[in-house]
């Protein structure tokens, strides 16, 4: 079981029960394949994780890209696309 630490909350949770979020060089992926390197952090499925690394820009910070507001709609998607599973 490999834990990893939610940036919105800091809860410490298995890897597979975060949404990963890596720097990929031109932006930000979500979720990608194990192929894909770069600086990474991670959310919970939770709102208001997600609503607080953007308020607090953490995401920016952790990642050390500029982060667009259409990420968060791209999490806030994959967030109900999670809980319609």
């Amino acid at each position: 079981m490999t834990e990893r630490r939610c940036a919105g909350c800091w809860q410490v949770k298995d890897r597979k029960e975060l949404i990963k979020i890596t720097n990929a060089g031109a932006k930000p992926v979500i979720n990608p394949d194990s192929t894909t390197f770069g600086r990474s952090v991670y959310l919970c499925y939770n709102k208001s994780c997600i609503e607080s690394v953007f308020k607090k820009k953490k995401l920016e910070k952790f990642l050390k890209t500029s982060v667009s507001d259409e990420l968060k709609g791209q999490l806030l998607d994959e967030l109900r696309d999670s809980q319609n599973k």
